[in-house]
């Protein structure tokens, strides 16, 4: 698949403009590690904006109908990833792919959601500034910190680098 197709899915199954533009933005984070880690560009980016694209129509079946659909195309490292992007799911984490796409999802709302409340946007936001307003769960109540911190802790990397990686 490349990300033409992989965009037509994301337009085809997403009408909701919130929706849409969090998982643009989990593909951009997703091929911006991959670079760093070099792995796969497009996969990681793929991986990223299709996670979420059955959300919106069939929330109680979330993500099987996306994981099917890719699974059916042949894509099954994308499709075992996202099918794993939630620890209570039970699925195991078998590669890199699966552990960055846990770590980045939340997380990656988490951020956008405190530039939003700040004058600069993103421009100047600390890595400080979002460990404070993480601690708070009333702030952004829907992300759960759990999952990010497991994803953090299965990628290896430092929660403070990982929330200053743009």
């Amino acid at each position: 698949m490349d990300r033409i197709q992989a965009r037509a899915i994301l337009d085809e199954m997403i009408e909701n403009p919130s929706l849409h533009r969090h998982c643009r933005t989990v593909g951009m984070v997703m091929e911006a590690y991959a670079k760093k880690l070099g792995e796969d560009p497009d996969e990681w980016y793929i991986t990223g904006i299709l996670h979420d694209a059955d959300y919106e129509k069939y929330p109680s079946e979330h993500p099987n109908i996306i994981v099917q659909k890719l699974r059916d195309m042949g894509e099954e490292k994308i499709a075992h990833a996202i099918s794993a992007h939630y620890t209570k799911w039970k699925v195991p984490y078998n590669t890199l792919l699966d552990k960055a796409l846990l770590a980045c999802d939340e997380l990656t709302s988490f951020i956008i959601a405190a530039a939003q409340i700040r004058p600069t946007k993103l421009e100047g936001l600390s890595a400080k500034s979002v460990k404070k307003k993480f601690k708070n769960p009333k702030f952004v109540a829907g992300v759960e910190r759990d999952e990010v911190m497991a994803g953090v802790e299965m990628m290896g990397v430092d929660f403070t680098e990982h929330i200053n990686f743009r």
